[in-house]
């Protein structure tokens, strides 16, 4: 039988899919050589600004756009390009290094622009189809399909690693481009990829991501609780060696020095 087309489910949602262009301050490495160069008394060079490229996806027709905090990190200028032609000058709203999402106003917007809207990633499922779109190398509007291969997945990125891995082919450009559920929805940013392998990316699930925004957009920043233990998983055989009749849950495994859990004391 013929397999049906996914061409009606990406001209639904890829007006919304936008190329953002960066132009970034040196690295500090690079400023430290200026600063030795500048020492030994020759002329201060001019430092050229470092140019970069990602993907993004507006969520909102007045103009928010979503995208990886590492591709809009140390921007000085930042260009969003749609794929109807029109572009627009960006401003950060918010920024969230420890889940990799950045929040992006555009300036200047008149009418209303095409959005997608941010799906329920818990839903997904092993084996479920996902599509990808974003600019890769700089191709923009391109298009890969995959499926989810693992969910809460950790890479080591950060203390929040709660990452879907997917198939769908992603590369550099592909960062912070939205990965599509068959429904349209967004249920993921595409943000890292295993350099020594292929078909090995991974997501931030949306359900993280919907989570944060509305501190993004009110405060710019994103602030969490903390108790200052260590846990980990009670398992079955955890729970017999323990002599503890529950067969799941958490395991207090630390407590930091100084943090509210020491302060709270033991009940």
């Amino acid at each position: 039988p013929q397999l049906p087309s996914l061409s009606p489910l990406i001209e639904s949602v890829k007006g919304a899919v936008v190329a953002i262009d960066i132009a970034k301050r040196p690295s500090e490495e690079n400023l430290a050589l200026l600063q030795r160069f500048s020492r030994r008394g020759g002329p201060t060079p001019d430092m050229p600004l470092n140019q970069g490229t990602g993907s993004g996806f507006i969520i909102d027709s007045k103009g928010l756009v979503l995208t990886n905090n590492h591709v809009v990190e140390g921007a000085v200028t930042l260009k969003v390009r749609l794929d109807d032609g029109r572009a627009f000058d960006g401003e950060i709203l918010g920024r969230d290094p420890l889940t990799d999402v950045a929040l992006v106003k555009l300036k200047h917007v008149t009418g209303t622009l095409p959005a997608v809207k941010l799906g329920d990633s818990g839903a997904m499922k092993i084996g479920d189809w996902v599509v990808a779109i974003g600019n890769p190398f700089g191709l923009s509007q391109s298009v890969s399909t995959g499926i989810i291969s693992a969910s809460d997945r950790q890479i080591g990125a950060s203390r929040y690693d709660q990452f879907l891995q997917t198939d769908a082919a992603i590369n550099p450009g592909n960062s912070g481009g939205p990965l599509f559920s068959l429904k349209g929805d967004v249920i993921g940013m595409n943000t890292a990829i295993v350099q020594s392998g292929t078909g090995i990316g991974f997501a931030v699930p949306s359900n993280v991501i919907k989570a944060i925004i509305p501190q993004l957009e009110k405060t710019g920043t994103v602030t969490r609780g903390w108790l200052g233990v260590g846990i980990q998983d009670l398992t079955p055989a955890l729970a017999k060696a323990l002599g503890v009749p529950q067969k799941e849950g958490a395991l207090v495994t630390s407590v930091n020095a100084g943090s509210p859990a020491q302060k709270a004391g033991t009940m």
